[in-house]
């Protein structure tokens, strides 16, 4: 395959899969191995500094009153839900870096499947009684810190290629007793300290490397258009799908791409 296509497919998966419940990682990973295309360092660093800026042009009236109010419970419960994460990744790390081989591909996308079944089943047998439905709450009155911080500990084991990082926090909230309402936009919220970080050591590590930087500067604009503009809709979706809570049709398609991908890897 070109490698313009190549770049610019990676970036359509990138914003489309980086928000749905899909592992956006898992999909980088199955389409390398499908295709025979590897996804470059500094491509990363590209594609993940435009999902970053479909979090914040989306949420931005969110992160302004963060920024205004950097004491408020909001941006507290954004601290306590991003300390589980950093400390599982760090422990973790040397499995991490391994599992990218794509050899727990399948069973990640299955694990998934299963998360977002049992919570689309679940919420069908009982009915929301939120009192924050309609709210816009920038403090997330709907979402506890005890829930904040088991969204923390989903989103720390989603780094692993397969496992939604959207879908598990999301699911991790629902399950806890979050309002559905509150716990989409505050997932893509705590998402913002997580991919800084890792847009950071993508950037340490590329300065590190000796490797010779070759890639056509117009198709990796163009991808980075498409994560951005295709990221930002994949937000939009997912806020308002989480309110009807119907992830079986996520669930399904796991089902399918953990199939394929026990075939192909």
């Amino acid at each position: 395959m070109p490698a313009i296509f190549s770049i610019i497919i990676l970036g359509i998966i990138q914003g489309l899969t980086e928000f749905l419940p899909v592992s956006s990682s898992g999909h980088l990973v199955l389409f390398s191995n499908l295709f025979g295309v590897s996804e470059s360092l500094f491509v990363s660093v590209i594609l993940h500094v435009a999902t970053l800026l479909s979090v914040v042009v989306v949420l931005r009236k969110q992160i302004i009153y963060y920024l205004k109010h950097p004491l408020c419970d909001g941006v507290k419960k954004l601290v306590v839900a991003s300390v589980p994460t950093c400390l599982i990744v760090l422990v973790l790390l040397p499995v991490i870096e391994k599992s990218f081989g794509g050899a727990v591909l399948p069973f990640c996308f299955m694990t998934t499947a299963f998360l977002l079944a049992f919570t689309d089943l679940f919420f069908a047998r009982r009915k929301s009684k939120s009192m924050y439905a309609e709210i816009k709450d920038e403090n997330f009155s709907g979402i506890s810190y005890l829930q904040a911080f088991y969204m923390g500990i989903a989103q720390g084991f989603a780094v692993f290629p397969g496992i939604s990082r959207s879908g598990s926090t999301i699911c991790a909230g629902m399950l806890s007793g979050g309002d559905k309402s509150s716990v989409a936009e505050f997932s893509f919220l705590m998402s913002l300290p997580i991919i800084f970080l890792s847009l950071f050591k993508e950037i340490y590590d590329l300065s590190t490397t000796d490797a010779k930087l070759q890639i056509d500067i117009v198709p990796l604009i163009l991808a980075f258009i498409f994560a951005f503009i295709i990221g930002m809709l994949a937000i939009k979706f997912m806020i308002r799908l989480t309110k009807k809570v119907n992830f079986l049709w996520f669930s399904l398609y796991l089902i399918v791409i953990a199939f394929v991908s026990f075939m192909v890897i």
